[in-house]
């Protein structure tokens, strides 16, 4: 078996991840860990959960630990795009956290913020700065940043970025970018779109794939219960208030109705707070971190806005809304059953939503055990024939950051089991 000693870590970093637990690495860092220390370019195909960040993380923190060097005035020497808000505070900790027995200058950089901390902090340069696209374009064409004599570049979650239209802010951040440097593609699919972005981007690259994500729904416990649309908040409070749910992320299609279902359930006695593209920053770090340390038991959330929810200790995911786009489910249920932890996910299930639910069950290759004991069952949800009407869009495009809507595009997803893994 192979373990983080054998991949030739320094001591520093060997020290960091020893005192998180963490010796085995995952097979995305396993095989990408080797090209990326040798300075290859790298494609990689694994879903959230896979631990793809400290993949990239842990051999650009030993580059920098091996050629010293100060970052250029207002520039960095790595940078890591991420699509959202969380993912790119995600993986800036992460970095924090690997570095712990290092000297390591950091910063992240989105928006929904007032820029100016964002500015100061860029004013000496930075060894690692992780950013959302459209605020880094913003400020880059105001010239408090400057690319110029940047090392590596790495562009986490590439599809969803190209989902929610950053391809152009993407390509114009690149073309600033020296052309001999290190670059890095980690992507959940691999739809023409990507393998364009890949090829117009990468040198003669090493790909690293990792298990494709239908696989790893068998590794959680589903059921679905048909209920009618009236009835899902009642359902849903049922399903909340058992003992057994001690931490739960719930979905819903749109915003507005998050909101709503965190508002229920906090009459009637449940902590919840929503998390979505209309939040400010500080309010959904506020509830990000209430929903770490246990004080808010549900996170009420839309599609984008989850990417950043990486918590190890969910124990339930309940879909409120099914999503009209199976990799969506599979990327949802796999918030939960991490670190080797049982895991469920719930579906509620109305009439106009059963169509979606026939093509999850086609995506994932079995049939999701359907629940009837319960008094909100609803035979006509069960049977309907219905196919949902088309969604527009929900606002879920704004730049860094996201939203409930765009629910007609394709999303990835992933799920982190097994032993304890490194995010």
């Amino acid at each position: 078996m192979t373990t983080f000693a054998d991949l030739q870590l320094a001591e520093p970093l060997l020290r960091a991840l020893n005192e998180e637990g963490y010796t085995t690495p995952t097979p995305i860092q396993a095989g990408a860990i080797p090209h990326l220390l040798a300075g290859r370019d790298l494609l990689g195909l694994a879903q959230t959960g896979t631990g793809k960040t400290a993949a990239f993380a842990l051999p650009i923190l030993q580059r920098l630990l091996t050629h010293h060097r100060r970052a250029n005035p207002k520039g960095a020497r790595v940078l890591v795009l991420a699509p959202t808000r969380e993912l790119a505070s995600q993986i800036d900790e992460s970095f924090k956290s690997y570095a712990r027995h290092m000297r390591l200058s950091h910063t992240v950089i989105f928006g929904g913020v007032g820029q100016g901390r964002q500015v100061e902090a860029m004013r000496r340069g930075v060894d690692v700065l992780v950013a959302a696209p459209g605020r880094l374009l913003d400020l880059m064409g105001q010239g408090h940043i400057d690319l110029s004599g940047l090392e590596v570049l790495v562009l986490d979650e590439a599809d969803r970025m190209l989902d929610m239209g950053f391809v152009r802010d993407i390509r114009r951040i690149v073309a600033e970018l020296p052309r001999d440097r290190q670059t890095l593609l980690f992507s959940a699919t691999m739809p023409k779109s990507i393998a364009d972005l890949a090829h117009g981007l990468l040198r003669d690259p090493a790909t690293v794939q990792v298990t494709p994500p239908s696989s790893t729904v068998d590794r959680i416990r589903q059921a679905v219960m048909f209920v009618d649309t009236d009835n899902k908040r009642a359902a849903l409070q049922l399903l909340v208030d058992s003992p057994k749910v001690e931490r739960a992320v719930v979905f819903t299609l749109m915003k507005h109705e998050a909101n709503k279902v965190a508002a229920f359930l906090n009459d009637h006695g449940i902590i919840a707070e929503a998390i979505h593209g209309n939040k400010s920053q500080g309010a959904r770090e506020r509830a990000m971190a209430g929903f770490r340390s246990g004080a808010v038991k549900v996170l009420v959330a839309t599609d984008i806005a989850a990417r950043g929810i990486d918590v190890d200790d969910v124990t339930h995911v309940f879909n409120y809304d099914l999503p009209n786009v199976p990799e969506s489910y599979v990327h949802r249920i796999g918030r939960t059953a991490r670190a080797g932890r049982d895991g469920w996910a719930v579906s509620l299930c109305d009439a106009e939503q059963r169509a979606w639910l026939r093509d999850i069950e086609k995506a994932i290759g079995k049939k999701i055990p359907v629940v009837q004991e319960h008094p909100y069952h609803s035979e006509a949800a069960e049977n309907s024939t219905l196919r949902p009407p088309v969604l527009g869009g929900g606002g879920g495009r704004g730049r860094g950051g996201g939203g409930g809507g765009r629910h007609q595009q394709r999303q990835g997803g992933g799920h982190r089991g097994g032993a304890r893994r490194v995010a």
